[in-house]
């Protein structure tokens, strides 16, 4: 399997591998790799497939997802110094989450050299791919585009309801840089992200985790509310939950001084 595409930079002993959710790619990061480069971490973001110059993948499901971003730790462990193997942090956003998450469920070796996780506006779960409220959530997700809507279009109209409350210099340019992102997808990819999602189901599996975890919620993210995320935490063995005040489902392109605070007072644990 051929590698995703992927955004580095920096060096150092932990390798953050930033992950984005459905509107997203590896360039919805602007302050977190400001953040953390300078503070000493290797960053790597990438194109989840079918986004940016990655390819699609093999096929719509999470499992796909999974092997997509095995293959990205496996590339990088070869890119590294073979004194120094890597240390990942798996940071999720949204869908991203969820895909570190299936890849966690695996076990090792699948979860190798992965020292913690950020879980940042996700879940546990969707549901299952053949149910009602799943299908009817694809249909609604995808009306736009059969009625003849571009991305950018439907970008346009949800993107306002992520943004939470930040000051109005962040807004506007988290609005336009996440309005560019969703904008650039092409919709098989868009289509294809949207039948994996709803076949995500891995609440039995945050029993399992055995790296401590970080989960970040939004005040105001009605994608993934608070309260969702508070009982995932209670799900997982060595869990800090921590909500942060005005922010929407965006909230590291909203809040990132609060964002990247909360992940760095975390990475000082490790």
């Amino acid at each position: 399997m051929a590698a995703p595409a992927y955004r580095e930079a920096g060096d150092g002993p932990l390798t953050l591998v930033l992950l984005h959710g459905i509107g997203g790619n590896r360039h919805v990061w602007p302050a977190q790799f400001d953040t953390f480069v300078a503070a000493g971490y290797h960053v790597v973001a990438w194109d989840m497939p079918g986004y940016g110059e990655s390819a699609m993948p093999a096929e719509p499901t999470m499992a796909a997802l999974a092997d997509s971003l095995r293959t990205l730790l496996d590339t990088l462990r070869s890119t590294s110094e073979a004194s120094d193997a890597p240390r990942f942090v798996l940071v999720g956003h949204s869908m991203g989450g969820m895909v570190v998450q299936e890849l966690m469920a695996r076990g090792a070796p699948a979860t190798r050299d992965v020292a913690a996780l950020v879980l940042c506006g996700t879940s546990p779960a969707f549901g299952k791919p053949d149910g009602d409220f799943q299908r009817e959530f694809v249909r609604q997700r995808t009306a736009p585009l059969d009625a003849g809507k571009t991305l950018r279009e439907m970008a346009e109209a949800i993107i306002p309801g992520m943004l939470g409350e930040p000051d109005d210099v962040t807004r506007a340019s988290a609005h336009a840089l996440a309005v560019d992102a969703m904008g650039a997808l092409t919709p098989p990819a868009y289509r294809a992200a949207l039948q994996a999602l709803v076949g995500f189901e891995q609440r039995a599996a945050l029993a399992r985790l055995n790296v401590p975890v970080l989960l970040i919620a939004g005040e105001h993210d009605t994608n993934a509310p608070p309260k969702v995320m508070a009982r995932m935490a209670e799900s997982i063995p060595d869990a800090r939950y921590v909500c942060l005040p005005g922010a929407g489902h965006l909230m590291n392109l909203t809040h990132p001084a609060a964002f990247d605070a909360e992940v760095r007072t975390f990475l000082a644990t490790l």
